[in-house]
């Protein structure tokens, strides 16, 4: 590890140097934790994929957890590939770039940067309303352009286009962060294709809130005449003096090794019972433990209830902590519903319930196993899911009646209120009776 012709990435963490990622001239890459971190009372593993318990880890695992900070969007990668002129398909050359502000609490840095990161130097170039909505503008045109300020370069998993902005809550102000200081905030604008997704989002995020489900913060603002979806990262936390800290996370396909190409689980990706079993060995204690499933397991019942058919492995995740593990926040929540050309018989999950993966052939039957698969009581699994359903139609009409919604005059959060009550009526109908 580390040899001296190798290249080096340096990983800190809430300003503490906690590892270095190497690539040898043979291209593969390796990863040594600290020993100062591995003993440190606020150690916490990059992942679950790569625990503290071994100092070093290879090529596979750090591969895939280096993946999985990239965006999915290959269009992306090649992008950044001609802009800084390293192959699209080595993570290490593009997170030379890009690796200041990843997902989760850890930076990549050059080892030229490390002092000045570890001194605390960073700030904020502040920028104009304007400004951000010919960010967006552009965007829309080109969904590969996720950089285009000299400052705040930023890398975010997920394949929509996406900008990534540092904001002010004393002054309202946005801006460009550099060095040490975050992003706070994500910004997307509507999927071209699938129009106003931006509120398809918000809408599924908030009733998903309304329901009971911890979700990310979100709403749809207007940036002169571009309007778009704008999510708090949780991942974020307000310190003193204005600041930000970093909180780790990672997604379900990191913390289980599994690289992003194979984020669905068709294609080998993390099935609801390696991420049950995951919750279940790595949530401390037990009891809690329990909590967090029941958590999954109402988010999995929620996508089944709205048709939310993209709830792969890399939208979930969770938090690292304190020596704590815990499910993140939801996020990317959104319905097929209110688009005309879906056909709902042939409408598939990202993972499978009980051996069914489409939404309309998904019963009692299936979710009964799909609990006792689980360890988990298969009656008391029903009737939670049940109760679940029961809250969704009218959480979707309180997020529709938000007066932040009522005044964009959209057609869609009455079409997909609509929508989602005829799926949630047949769901409790086939959960209740088959």
């Amino acid at each position: 590890m580390g040899e001296a012709n190798d290249k080096q990435l340096v990983v800190l963490h809430d300003g503490r140097r906690v590892a270095v990622v190497s690539q040898g001239r043979d291209g593969r890459l390796s990863l040594a934790y600290d020993d100062d971190w591995r003993r440190s009372p606020q150690a916490v593993p990059l992942s679950l994929s790569l625990p503290l318990t071994a100092r070093t880890h290879d090529d596979t695992a750090v591969r895939a957890y280096l993946w999985g900070l990239l965006p999915d969007s290959e269009r992306v990668l090649e992008r950044w590939a001609r802009d800084y002129q390293v192959s699209a398909r080595n993570p290490f050359a593009l997170l030379q770039h890009v690796g200041e502000d990843c997902a989760g609490a850890a930076q990549f840095v050059s080892p030229d940067r490390v002092d000045m990161m570890l001194a605390g130097e960073g700030g904020v170039e502040w920028i104009s309303e304007d400004n951000i909505a010919e960010r967006l503008r552009t965007l829309r045109r080109d969904p590969t352009s996720w950089h285009l300020a000299r400052t705040g370069q930023f890398s975010l998993a997920g394949a929509q286009a996406k900008t990534a902005l540092h904001h002010d809550p004393a002054s309202g102000r946005w801006g460009d962060p550099w060095g040490s200081t975050p992003t706070t905030h994500i910004i997307k604008p509507a999927i071209t294709g699938f129009d106003e997704h931006d509120l398809n989002e918000r809408l599924c995020l908030q009733a998903a809130r309304h329901a009971g489900l911890t979700v990310a913060s979100s709403k749809v603002t207007t940036f002169g005449e571009e309007r778009a979806i704008v999510i708090e990262r949780y991942d974020r936390m307000p310190a003193a003096g204005g600041k930000s800290l970093r909180i780790h996370q990672e997604d379900m396909c990191q913390a289980l090794g599994v690289p992003p190409t194979q984020k669905y689980q068709s294609e080998g990706g993390p099935t609801p019972e390696q991420i049950v079993e995951l919750l279940r060995r790595e949530v401390q204690p037990r009891g809690r433990s329990e909590i967090e499933i029941g958590r999954f397991v109402d988010a999995l019942a929620f996508n089944w209830l709205v048709a939310g058919t993209d709830a792969h492995g890399k939208n979930y995740s969770i938090l690292l902590a304190g020596g704590q593990v815990r499910l993140a926040p939801l996020y990317d929540l959104a319905s097929v519903l209110p688009y005309d050309d879906m056909y709902l018989p042939k409408l598939r999950l990202a993972m499978r319930i009980g051996g069914e993966y489409r939404i309309e052939r998904i019963s009692g039957r299936h979710w009964r196993r799909f609990a006792g698969d689980n360890g988990l009581d298969p009656e008391s699994t029903i009737e939670r899911i049940d109760q679940l359903a029961a809250r969704v139609p009218p959480s979707f009409a309180a997020a529709a009646a938000d007066e932040s919604i009522r005044r964009l005059e959209s057609p869609l959060p009455p079409l997909l209120t609509q929508r989602v009550s005829a799926l949630v009526e047949h769901c409790r109908r086939v959960l209740a009776h088959d």
